[in-house]
């Protein structure tokens, strides 16, 4: 689509946003952190740039943000501790720096993780906890320190480990997905990836598959620091094999996740909200699209399973 082509869609867009009710127009203060237009442009991506789809994808998204008090979700933390450090310990997701272009760099342990410490319902207030950070703090601050717009992220998935009882997790993968599809679109920039999943045609144009550990490729595109734990040695390897915490990404001890949670906890000091028990967050219909390829997915891992029992991390599609 031509320069002239997407201007004329963000301002046909605008006009329809402007004709929206106040609660909307305020609630997506938060979700453009001062960038509407780049926030335009994501959910018109997302729509194949239809203006009308991008709309009520738009509007959909906002209603969902006020029925589920998305706003105040910094508010809201997940407590004991305990209870947290274990959603960190099954729910394997991290900052682990910054792409040479200031881009943030989060790492994903999709083989490893296990969403078996809590109900789905704390696995996925803890996800919409980190998105909302991430666009709330951590991107506006690598946009100020980098003295320009920043408002995609670079994701770093290591498939090692992955199983056939993965499917076992498939409700909670899904819902976090349909979250992100539906309300966080077009937000990373491009995934780095050991074994290539199954991926919408627009995902897949971002995907790069790694070799080993991926090192020697992403050194290209950010310094030692910013590599996942999982990338700073030689050969392919497991997420959860760390020598120090503080190095892994994935754990509370990290310097993002302890930053994340005092931050939450200030919020909710602040408001006097603190208060144990799950936020009930209403998940968005899935895409019919999105459906298809969980099943498609799910009938790959059976096949795999009747094969060889598991999937490990040297499959390769």
């Amino acid at each position: 689509m031509g320069a002239a082509a997407c201007d004329a869609a963000v301002e046909e867009l605008t006009r329809l946003l402007d004709q929206v009710e106040e609660p909307l127009k305020q609630t997506f203060q938060n979700v453009h952190q001062g960038y509407p237009t780049d926030t335009l442009v994501r959910f018109l991506k997302a729509r194949e740039w239809h203006v009308s789809k991008a709309r009520d994808m738009l509007v959909d998204s906002l209603n969902w943000r006020i029925q589920n008090e998305i706003d105040s979700i910094l508010e809201k933390p997940i407590i004991p501790v305990d209870l947290y450090r274990s959603i960190r310990e099954t729910q394997l997701v991290g900052l682990s720096g910054y792409s040479k272009e200031g881009i943030p760099v989060f790492a994903i342990g999709v083989g490893q993780s296990t969403y078996d410490k809590a109900s789905v319902h704390y696995y996925v207030q803890s996800h919409i906890q980190i998105n909302e950070y991430r666009d709330r703090i951590v991107l506006p601050m690598a946009s100020k320190k980098f003295g320009r717009p920043i408002s995609t992220c670079i994701k770093v998935l290591d498939m090692t480990g992955l199983k056939l009882s993965a499917l076992n997790q498939m409700k909670i993968l899904t819902a976090i997905s349909t979250v992100d599809d539906l309300n966080y679109p077009e937000k990373a920039e491009t995934y780095y990836i050991v074994v290539k999943p199954l991926l919408q045609e627009r995902t897949r144009k971002k995907v790069h598959v790694l070799h080993g550990c991926g090192r020697d490729e992403l050194l290209k595109i950010m310094d030692h620091s910013s590599l996942p734990h999982f990338c700073q040695r030689e050969g392919s390897g497991s997420s959860k094999n760390s020598s120090n915490d503080v190095n892994n990404c994935f754990s509370l001890d990290h310097p993002f996740h302890q930053e994340l949670y005092h931050y939450i906890e200030e919020q909710a000091l602040n408001q006097e909200l603190i208060k144990q028990g799950s936020l009930h967050v209403n998940i968005p219909d899935q895409d019919p699209e999105d459906a298809k390829i969980v099943e498609v997915i799910e009938a790959e891992f059976h096949k795999l399973g009747e094969q060889n029992g598991s999937v490990n991390g040297d499959h390769k599609e």
